[in-house]
């Protein structure tokens, strides 16, 4: 059986094992992203698609995945949703205008070799398609943190129903202070796990620190883990103060109907 196959099997089982029903829809959530991506990816190629228009686009369908086909739809998830997308947006004008300032967009010095056979006219916007990698690259974590907000206020609100908004605004922000720590950490030992070997062929060519800090791939690489901590921390107030006024507002309104 391919390594593969055997693989996608065991995480299959596990998933079962532990989240039932909803393991089922999470594994199959994989595919559907994966689906999602193929086909942006596919549509950038064209030169007359704006690729930061395709990876918002790409972005709302996987947020509608991760969120409300394998938790449903509730209130929890629509919250997670709104911030989510609010953060992207943000981020997506944010990152555009760092990518072209900095202009780590295209190739660096060490791909030279590779591409010297290709030709480089493909007609394709770099700068956004360095803005679409970092974005794409920090959804799942902006999702994640999202929701785990949403979920840990919602708690709150039904535990104590009589809380006042700014109270519970400054709960959802203590249970980020909690997680922001550990998300960004994650980011960036995921980050530098993946260029690993680049790191490795940077001491085999004898690079100096101010090479290494000064070359392009790892330019891209930082700037990359810092855009991803920023919508970490640009995540946090944004869902406390969405779930906020959503919990608040919800019960001003069936008071009124009481």
């Amino acid at each position: 059986m391919n390594v593969v196959v055997l693989l996608a099997v065991i995480l299959f089982v596990l998933m079962v094992l532990v989240g039932g029903r909803q393991g089922i829809r999470s594994f199959l959530s994989l595919f559907l992203n994966f689906g999602v991506l193929f086909v942006t990816i596919f549509l950038m190629t064209n030169p007359k698609n704006s690729p930061i228009i395709l990876t918002f686009i790409a972005c709302t369908v996987i947020s509608c995945i991760s969120l409300f086909y394998i938790n449903k739809t509730n209130s929890k998830t629509i919250t997670a949703f709104i911030s989510t997308m609010v953060t992207i947006g943000v981020l997506l004008l944010f990152i555009t205008f760092v990518t072209e300032k900095s202009m780590i967009q295209g190739f660096g010095e060490e791909s030279t070799e590779e591409i010297s056979i290709f030709s480089l006219y493909i007609g394709v916007n770099f700068v956004q398609i360095g803005a679409s990698v970092i974005i794409m690259s920090t959804i799942g974590a902006i999702m994640d943190v999202a929701i785990s907000i949403a979920t840990s206020m919602h708690e709150i609100f039904y535990r104590n129903p009589s809380i006042s908004r700014k109270k519970l605004f400054t709960a959802g922000l203590s249970i980020g202070r909690d997680i922001l720590g550990t998300y960004t950490n994650t980011l960036f030992f995921a980050f530098f796990g993946g260029y690993l070997s680049l790191l490795i062929w940077f001491k085999d060519l004898s690079y100096s620190i101010g090479e290494i800090v000064n070359s392009k791939v790892f330019s891209a690489e930082m700037t990359t883990i810092f855009c991803a901590g920023i919508g970490i921390a640009l995540i946090i107030p944004i869902a406390a103060c969405i779930n906020a006024f959503y919990l608040i507002r919800t019960r001003e309104k069936t008071e009124k109907l009481l």
